[in-house]
């Protein structure tokens, strides 16, 4: 082997890579996007969970427990009435509440033992761990010494103890499989039938611009579709992920998030000379979707300025449906899920016409 023959094929191979800006800022920008962006959201104090306070007993103690609960950095409170909580819970309004029993302060000083009662929403983990750490961590401020048991009877509206991480998380997971796979597969493909000339010999014969748009649409649907259908069924039968609602509405919003993506998938390979380029648009299209959607770290949870960044992502709105389908059961009746509809909709509309843009474009 001849050593200066390998290295001019190092230099060559380097030169090459400093001509293509867009492959380093992907080499150096991104990373360091990416990684801030999880920096924000484990570190960039977001918001505090909204935590309910019902305090039934005028004991000195449940006050004092009270107290510590309102100034814990780890919920904000809010003290109202059993019934207003009970409402707020149901409307999403809070992630749990807290009731001090009228026998709270007795409780302690005779039997030593404290058993606050603990309501929570329950689709959220992080947001039911938060909740439940500040009410012990209040509890332990104030009353260890007088009752060293601490037995709280903890109620969930949705999810509970029975489910496991993959029943939390597999609804969004199962969004994001179906988003991300299918966007790869049509840029990289849609991209390969321009590079070989396949679409202008189309453009040669009768067919027109609107037929072979549609024509290529549907094929890329057809895909993902089966795709979707397959990723359901084994996420529900093989994996045996946790849903409570239909199986049909989940299934719905599966084909309008790959339709989304089909359709950007097109938008985008305008952009894009080379299969290798079209990848390139995996992490700066969907990895902060991936962080931003809500999937890791609940959208409440993010600082103020990134939750209106996730409030604009259409994969934010297909996983929201999809937990709120699976996780807590809702159907059509439920405002929120027809909401996230309504989004995902509105997306691939907009990305449909974007991509018969580019296809008139790119064949003009």
């Amino acid at each position: 082997m001849s050593p200066g023959r390998a290295l001019a094929v190092t230099r060559r191979l380097l030169a090459q890579f400093k001509r293509d800006r867009r492959t380093l800022a992907i080499l150096f920008a991104v990373p360091l996007i990416v990684l801030g962006l999880l920096d924000l959201l484990i570190r960039g104090g977001g918001e505090a969970p909204h935590v309910g306070l019902v305090v039934l007993d005028r004991g000195a103690l449940a006050q004092q427990v009270a107290n510590a609960l309102r100034t814990s950095p780890l919920v904000r409170v809010k003290t109202e009435s059993a019934d207003a909580a009970r409402q707020d819970l149901d409307s999403g309004s809070v992630v749990g509440y807290v009731v001090l029993p009228e026998n709270f302060t007795a409780e302690a000083l005779t039997r030593r033992q404290v058993a606050p009662e603990v309501h929570l929403e329950g689709s959220q983990p992080s947001e039911s761990t938060a909740t439940l750490a500040a009410v012990q961590r209040a509890i332990g401020q104030v009353a260890a010494t007088f009752a060293p048991r601490y037995t709280p009877a903890v109620t969930y509206l949705h999810g509970g103890p029975n489910l496991d991480t993959l029943d939390y998380f597999g609804a969004g997971y199962i969004g994001l499989a179906v988003f991300f796979l299918v966007f790869v597969v049509t840029a990289v493909s849609f991209l390969r039938e321009r590079t070989q000339g396949t679409l202008e010999r189309l453009m040669a014969t009768p067919l027109r611009r609107a037929e072979i748009a549609v024509g290529y649409m549907l094929a890329f649907m057809v895909l993902a579709t089966a795709q979707s259908i397959e990723i359901l069924l084994y996420s529900l039968y093989v994996l045996h992920v946790h849903s409570a609602g239909n199986a049909g509405l989940v299934f719905l919003f599966e084909v309008l998030m790959a339709l989304a993506a089909v359709n950007l998938g097109i938008f985008l390979s305008m952009f894009a000379r080379t299969e290798f380029q079209a990848v390139q648009f995996i992490p700066l299209v969907v990895v902060p979707q991936l962080l931003l959607s809500g999937i890791l770290v609940p959208v409440s949870g993010e600082p103020g300025w990134m939750q209106y960044l996730s409030n604009v992502l259409p994969l934010t709105y297909g996983v929201d449906g999809v937990r709120d389908v699976m996780v807590k059961g809702a159907g059509l009746e439920s405002g929120k899920v027809v909401l996230d509809l309504t989004v995902v909709v509105a997306f691939c509309v907009l990305m449909i016409l974007a991509a018969a843009l580019t296809l008139r474009r790119r064949i003009d």
